[in-house]
């Protein structure tokens, strides 16, 4: 069984329950859409003590990159390795927690699952002007789309799957945005770029977290408490 939520902010008690919930074991997966939190603090004691307790629930933890949390490749204890078909990272103390590399295609239960993370923080000046933590490279970089598109050249833009953090510019859900912000102030430019990428691809199902939203529109599935079967 394969199932994906979306973010949790460091609060473990969500993918916990639902570990326990449906009874998931170490031959299923539960995945996170970003902002999952447990690397938030880099090497506080506070990340260290969420791993440990979703580690010793014993199921693989598939996590897709937000953007309050920073990118595990800028983190020494991480490493990389091959799973359902592609890299992820990870660390030798909490080796059921799999974070995915960006532009990745993953073979999950025979399905073709692209993982595509980040996306701009509405409440970075908030964060900055209050000593919070904000990661600079919470958006795809450059270099990290093109590796995507050519990634995608090379199945011909068929994919059955996407799991991305935020969604297309098309799908963006109004309803969720924050009251009183100016949104032409928001850095657009993550969801542009999915446009066009949802425009190229051939795919059943796109899901997606960020919004703080469970709903569906088309293919398009956001996720925030909500838990769905792959």
């Amino acid at each position: 069984m394969i199932l994906l939520t979306g973010d949790i902010h460091g609060d473990v008690r969500s993918p916990l329950w639902t570990i326990q919930k449906h009874g998931l074991t170490p031959d299923d997966i539960l995945i996170l859409l970003g902002d999952v939190g447990l690397n938030y603090f880099g090497a506080d004691q506070g990340d260290r003590k969420r791993k440990k307790l979703l580690n010793k629930a014993g199921v693989p933890i598939f996590c897709i990159h937000g953007n309050h949390e920073e990118r595990p490749f800028n983190i020494p204890s991480y490493h990389e390795a091959f799973w359902h078909g592609g890299i992820v990272y990870f660390e030798d103390d909490y080796p059921n927690l799999l974070f995915a590399k960006d532009g990745e295609i993953y073979d999950l239960d025979g399905q073709k699952a692209i993982a595509i993370g980040g996306a701009y923080s509405v409440d970075k000046y908030y964060r900055l002007q209050r000593g919070m933590n904000w990661f600079p490279d919470e958006q795809p970089s450059e270099e990290i789309k093109q590796r995507t598109e050519m990634q995608l050249s090379t199945i011909d833009w068929n994919v059955d799957v996407v799991l991305s953090h935020t969604c297309p510019q098309k799908y963006v859900p109004i309803e969720a945005f924050m009251p009183g912000l100016d949104q032409s102030k928001v850095d657009h430019s993550t969801e542009e770029w999915l446009d066009t990428i949802e425009d190229r691809l051939n795919y059943r199902d796109w899901f997606c977290g960020h919004w703080h939203i469970d709903k569906r529109i088309d293919k398009m599935h956001f996720l925030m408490h909500g838990v769905e079967a792959l």
